[in-house]
């Protein structure tokens, strides 16, 4: 495998312009002519990469630090909410707990208590979301959806300014005193009084003891302003208006107003300015004018257009040229106090798409200068030690997972372990690691990077005290499974992979097993492991990303047998009543290239993989049931459970009526007994469900659920 990709610059056309039979014959030619089960007859195809660094927040101990932030969340004051939710956030995100990072980012959203952080964290919550755009139709109906993570006024949550009241008006109109502006050629004349209230500075020119204030003619031609933008400014001093002033007139007024400190005319300048803001050329055009003339509603509004359209927006480099180069009083115009909040999301869209990009290195950097606490520095060190490492940026790396790890990130000390590997030190990594073992409550990621130093007996010592301490971890099963497997311990190495497989499913696992089937000639095994990661990840790569998962499914189903639809389905009997989750995954697969009832298939796929704790993978199933639906009941049944699924158990409970009123069925019942025990909160809600279920077991089913549904009926 790994003499046919030879580097990691391989791309794509090499590897298309691979004939898949040849390309099976030589892997199998190659088995045949080497002793069976020799080492390096299959170490082509089995390679466990080191684990990954992760670029999160990992306390040492993730108790204490959630303890600490609910303890300063009942005591801190409001102002200071958001940002320790976002903390929890990360804390979870370092966990992997997905359904609690989305609570943490609600939670700050809705204990926001600046416009800035509304938006910061709305549009995060938006980000999350996405997911969910292909069924915003459906979330329109229920209302509260449509409008909750919706543009913002940004103009209303700022202090109005003032505008001259109706008796100061009769006042000046009882003085009626005029002076009249020379600009260039043209005389704008215009009463004294109301120019002279627009600011300080006016004031004391007309009024005060200089020249123009004896004088009925000033001559304004030096202040950039036109005979337009005056005209429109006397007009602002009578009405309090800008209206009807378009958006060129309004840029020039809004200098005028800065040079002269007419704090009202420039802030009824920036809200219609704002107002004008609709695309994201306008929000880049309007950008650095709002950050030059220091107007944070226009810029507010503009930021709000790069966040309502992520992470499309990150794509423009236009955007992230202004995102990326502002100074501390720059962003504090833009988004206020909430600088670190914005850029801890730029970071993550950036990081989502490519770790290793520019873009997340610059979004990073300004991380960095805006991290003020010791634990938001030691997210922005690591995270940009992170990414300095995946670019093999060695020395900037090493500079910032030192920082992190000064401001007490001890998770950063995997980062510099690495990189003093790289660079030739044997036993420094390992010194290093052992004596943080000897300073902390030893943890499995601990014993997992130390492994990385030491060979033989004393490896698979280390990879076994990582998995007591944290079985999660997947590299010490993978490595066992592999060293197991070159010892032609065919059962054990698959027992093993099998341990983790059997509570995580991992892709990388599953990458792993099917190269051990492989080797083992055994296609029907491989072709079940390839087609269960396709449903996960449908664009996967395999072998260090360099081939496509569908390119290698290809290559192995010309050795197996194809199987009629009626196989198909009693394999999925079969393997259903076996609690075979990965197995009918695979079967499922299979029957969807047919003309089989799809929207039935996609479901059972989803239900699956809820079992199998990939809730954003059923999700993608749930929504493609919908679209393949082949009647309005089994539509409103797969509508019911994205409803349901996406937090809105109420519209869920109703769709699941609806379904019934049209056709009785198994499906519908079950969904109506399932949302009635999670939205109700009455004990005797219970009876209700049971008969619920009791009348699913009545309708018509292809029998794949029953059983499991039977059980559930008896718990309750």
């Amino acid at each position: 495998m790994r003499t046919l990709f030879p580097s990691d610059s391989c791309k794509e056309p090499q590897l298309n312009a691979i004939n898949p039979q040849s390309w099976l014959q030589v892997e199998r030619g190659k088995l045949t002519k080497l002793a069976p089960w020799s080492p390096s007859s299959i170490e082509s195809l089995i390679k466990v990469p080191e684990p990954r660094i992760l670029p999160v927040y990992k306390p040492v101990d993730y108790v204490e630090v959630l303890a600490q932030v609910h303890e300063e969340l009942e005591m801190c004051p409001p102002t200071e909410r958001s940002n320790l939710y976002l903390l929890q956030y990360q804390v979870f995100k370092g966990l992997g707990e997905a359904k609690l990072m989305r609570r943490s980012l609600r939670s700050a959203w809705l204990k926001a208590s600046t416009v800035y952080e509304k938006l910061v964290f709305g549009a995060w919550l938006k980000y999350e979301k996405q997911g969910e755009e292909i069924i915003s139709d459906l979330l329109t109906s229920c209302g509260k959806c449509a409008k909750e993570f919706g543009a913002i006024d940004i103009a209303s949550e700022f202090p109005a300014y003032e505008t001259p009241s109706c008796s100061d008006m009769l006042k000046d109109n009882l003085l009626q005193r005029m002076v009249s502006f020379q600009i260039g050629d043209e005389k704008i004349t215009c009463n004294r009084h109301e120019i002279a209230r627009l600011s300080a500075p006016f004031h004391a020119m007309l009024n005060g003891c200089f020249t123009e204030s004896f004088s009925d003619e000033i001559d304004l031609s030096e202040n950039n302003i036109s005979p337009s933008g005056l005209r429109a400014v006397s007009n602002f001093g009578k009405t309090g208006s800008l209206s009807e002033v378009p958006c060129t007139l309004l840029l020039e007024i809004l200098v005028f107003a800065n040079r002269f400190c007419c704090e009202s005319l420039k802030n009824a300048c920036d809200e219609k300015l704002a107002s004008l803001v609709v695309s994201r050329q306008d929000a880049v055009e309007l950008m650095e004018f709002a950050l030059e003339q220091n107007s944070p509603v226009l810029a507010a509004s503009c930021l709000q257009v790069f966040l309502h359209e992520l992470p499309e927006s990150l794509n423009d480099k236009q955007v992230v040229q202004l995102l990326s180069s502002l100074d501390a009083q720059q962003r504090s115009i833009m988004v206020g106090t909430a600088s670190f909040s914005l850029y801890s999301l730029l970071t993550e869209v950036a990081m989502d798409s490519d770790p290793s990009s520019d873009t997340a290195v610059l979004f990073l950097k300004q991380l960095v200068d805006c991290a003020g606490t010791s634990r938001q520095k030691m997210i922005a060190f690591h995270q940009l030690g992170c990414v300095r490492l995946f670019r093999k940026e060695y020395d900037k790396a090493e500079k910032m997972f030192k920082a992190a790890l000064s401001e007490g990130h001890v998770y950063s000390v995997v980062g510099l372990a690495r990189l003093s590997h790289i660079k030739g030190h044997k036993h420094w990594p390992y010194e290093k690691i052992s004596s943080i073992i000897s300073s902390y409550s030893p943890l499995g990621w601990m014993y997992q990077e130390r492994s990385l130093y030491c060979d033989g007996d004393k490896k698979l010592e280390e990879l076994e005290r990582a998995t007591e301490l944290d079985p999660t971890l997947t590299y010490p099963y993978m490595y066992r499974a592999a060293s197991l497997m070159r010892k032609q311990d065919v059962q054990s190495a698959l027992a093993e992979i099998n341990r983790v497989l059997g509570f995580k499913l991992a892709l990388e696992c599953l990458e792993l097993r099917f190269c051990f089937y492989l080797a083992l000639e055994d296609y029907q095994s491989a072709i079940c492991d390839v087609q269960a990661i396709l449903t996960l990840s449908p664009d996967y790569r395999m072998f260090d990303g360099r081939v496509a998962a569908s390119q290698l499914r290809t290559l192995v189903r010309e050795h197996v047998e194809n199987w009629t639809t009626a196989d198909c389905w009693l394999q999925l009997y079969d393997r259903w009543s076996l609690v075979d989750d990965i197995g009918s995954l695979s079967v499922i697969y299979q029957m969807l290239e047919s003309d089989a009832a799809k929207g039935v298939l996609y479901f059972r796929q989803s239900l699956l993989l809820l079992r199998l704790n990939c809730p954003e993978a059923a999700m993608r199933s749930l929504q493609l049931a919908r679209q393949h639906a082949s009647s309005e009941p089994e539509r409103l049944v797969y509508e019911g459970w994205i409803l349901y699924d996406t937090g809105h158990c109420e519209e869920g409970l109703r769709k699941a009526e609806e379904s019934i009123s049209l056709q009785r069925s198994f499906e519908a019942f079950f969904l109506k007994a399932y949302a009635l025990a999670d939205s109700s909160q009455d004990p005797s809600c219970s009876s209700t469900v049971v008969s619920l279920l009791e009348e699913a077991l009545k309708c018509p089913s292809d029998r794949l659920r029953k059983g499991p549904e039977q059980s559930w009926k008896c718990l309750c």
